[in-house]
């Protein structure tokens, strides 16, 4: 269901059609999903004072609504260290066209994945789930499945991809919180199937899953025209 706060953020976001990245955390956290604690602005001040709180090392990344793909611009600097480097970087991303501030959250650890929805004219609501980050259009390792989710279609879907064994410590890497993973899916297919009139589409990459967590680190929500 839907609150209030939601369908604020959706609505506000019609005449962009696509919902900026920190709106999209915010929505997302109020749909009881997994988010880093991040700041939104443009004071290198702020900035700096909430970097030096959560600790370092923190990712900043452009925020213009003129800008679907950050990476296109160059618009995410990873691996910031302190707070003569944030400032240099916020000065950098400033220089960027629509600029609308800076995201600052703090730097994630753990196997990236990527979970996405369609939403299909014929079939509905439609979940994808796989290996993520920058190459995941290279390796298109992903498995598909007709929301709303159950427990026993996460867990097809978890042995279906490639590259499953990445998920259980593969070689001595982290072990993936399966149990958060699972409620991770079907907590955002649940969303999905309430946002299905008001969506074309949403791409979680990278979602970070550890031992501990499964975090969305960044988000694009693309609205319907």
């Amino acid at each position: 269901m839907l609150t209030g706060e939601i369908q604020a953020i959706l609505s506000n976001a019609m005449d962009v059609g696509w919902v900026l990245e920190p709106e999209a955390k915010r929505l997302f956290s109020l749909s009881g999903l997994d988010v880093p604690q991040f700041i939104w602005t443009k004071d290198a001040g702020q900035a700096i004072s909430f970097a030096g709180k959560v600790g370092y090392p923190v990712v900043a990344k452009i925020v213009s609504p003129e800008i679907i793909h950050k990476s296109d611009v160059s618009g995410v600097i990873m691996g910031i260290e302190d707070g003569e480097e944030l400032a240099e970087a916020i000065k950098r991303l400033s220089t960027i066209q629509g600029y609308a501030g800076i995201l600052v959250e703090k730097q994630q650890k753990g196997i990236e994945l990527i979970i996405g929805a369609k939403i299909d004219s014929q079939f509905g609501s439609v979940i994808l789930f796989g290996i993520g980050g920058t190459e995941a259009e290279i390796y298109q390792d992903v498995a598909l499945r007709m929301a709303p989710l159950r427990e026993k279609d996460v867990e097809s879907m978890l042995k279906e991809i490639k590259a499953h064994q990445l998920l259980e410590g593969y070689r001595g890497s982290e072990i993936v919180n399966i149990g958060a993973l699972t409620a991770t899916l079907i907590r955002f297919s649940q969303l999905i199937v309430d946002l299905e009139n008001s969506i074309e589409s949403i791409d979680l990459n990278p979602v970070i899953c550890s031992s501990a967590r499964c975090i969305i680190a960044d988000a694009r929500i693309m609205l319907k025209k």
